[in-house]
């Protein structure tokens, strides 16, 4: 397990889940967390550091601290969370900072785990029934989060190659499903009709997010260098999903689906990224088995993934989904951390 490690996008949803996680092992010694918003998560030992979007600070934190691992947690993989520019800038310039800063002469830092998608493997009608981690995308890269996408990796292997004394573990999840993120797929399936391409019933591999958070500790906790995909045994087509949520579909044309759906996006009630449609196209599987050689195991398989998520959507329509909103104030946290008056629960005495 790593002593000191550093995070990326603290105030993403998996940045806090992660800290969250480290926190609970008193092995780890030190958390640091960069983003450009505050920790949206009660955090007790993590420190939050303010960043621009490309991480420009970060070889200054890497030097001060001394840190042995990086968990960049946060590359975007929905085209419509932002722009491309700023895309561009978190998903290129930021890793090439984090690779600069973890390279620089005289780096502390061993490990890196670096969150990526199976989005670079593409989707069309000539792909194999799985992609393994060694194949290549069969279409060309259509969309601009996926060309962003390639481009990370690309600096991944580069950086591997440079810097072999670094464990550098790149995971490739499959789409992501579960109560407490949002995501292009499930915000579909949350839809009154869940948008379908008429004439197409594509199979999905899924993931829970529980089982996100664990393969990023796995990563984090052992030596697993290399590129590895991530996901639930099991495929399942479109319709069957539907069916476990309970939902019906609404058949779109199978080609101008952009221009059919505008007037639904400008009326805030559908949006669905390019990168979706293609996937409500043909699908995409992708093979899990060595992660799973490695020694992770998961807790859910996609079928398993779909209903647990369907059972939380039935949970929340009778308890409701009102929850604590935490604030993250810097006076606040520092009085909690540092003030002599705060009594703590660990003492330095035998």
């Amino acid at each position: 397990m790593p002593k000191r490690v550093l995070i990326t996008g603290l105030s993403t949803y998996w940045g806090g889940r992660v800290a969250q996680a480290l926190e609970a092992d008193p092995d780890v010694e030190v958390i640091i967390g960069l983003d450009t918003r505050e920790p949206k998560v009660k955090l007790e030992r993590t420190e939050y550091v303010r960043s621009d979007e490309n991480y420009s600070i970060l070889s200054r934190i890497v030097r001060a601290t001394g840190v042995d691992t990086i968990a960049h947690t946060f590359l975007v993989v929905d085209s419509t969370q932002m722009s491309s520019r700023a895309m561009h800038e978190i998903n290129v310039i930021g890793t090439m900072n984090l690779f600069a800063a973890a390279s620089a002469a005289g780096s502390t830092v061993r490990k890196v785990v670096v969150k990526s998608a199976a989005l670079v493997y593409g989707s069309s009608p000539k792909d194999p029934y799985w992609f393994r981690e060694t194949d290549r995308r069969v279409a060309p890269v259509r969309t601009k989060v996926e060309r962003s996408l390639l481009e990370v990796e690309s600096y991944v292997r580069d950086f591997a190659r440079d810097n072999p004394h670094v464990c550098l573990s790149l995971l490739r999840f499959s789409n992501v499903i579960g109560p407490d993120i949002s995501t292009p797929l499930m915000n579909a399936l949350q839809l009154p009709l869940v948008p379908k391409v008429a004439g197409f019933d594509p199979r999905f591999q899924l993931v829970h997010e529980d089982d996100v958070v664990a393969a990023l500790l796995f990563a984090l906790a052992h030596e697993v260098p290399g590129i590895y995909n991530v996901a639930g045994d099991g495929m399942l087509p479109w319709s069957e999903i539907m069916a476990i949520a309970g939902k019906r579909g609404i058949p779109m044309p199978p080609f101008g689906i952009g221009m059919a759906t505008d007037p639904l996006r400008r009326l805030g009630l559908v949006n669905l990224a390019p990168e979706l449609i293609d996937l409500l196209r043909y699908g995409r599987g992708i093979d899990n088995r060595a992660f799973k050689q490695a020694g992770f195991e998961y807790q859910y398989t996609t079928a398993g993934a779909v209903e647990a998520w369907v059972q939380s959507q039935r949970l929340a329509k009778t308890v409701g989904t009102k929850a604590f909103d935490y604030r993250y104030e810097e006076d606040v946290e520092k009085f909690f951390r540092h003030s002599p008056a705060v009594i703590r629960e660990h003492s330095d005495q035998a």
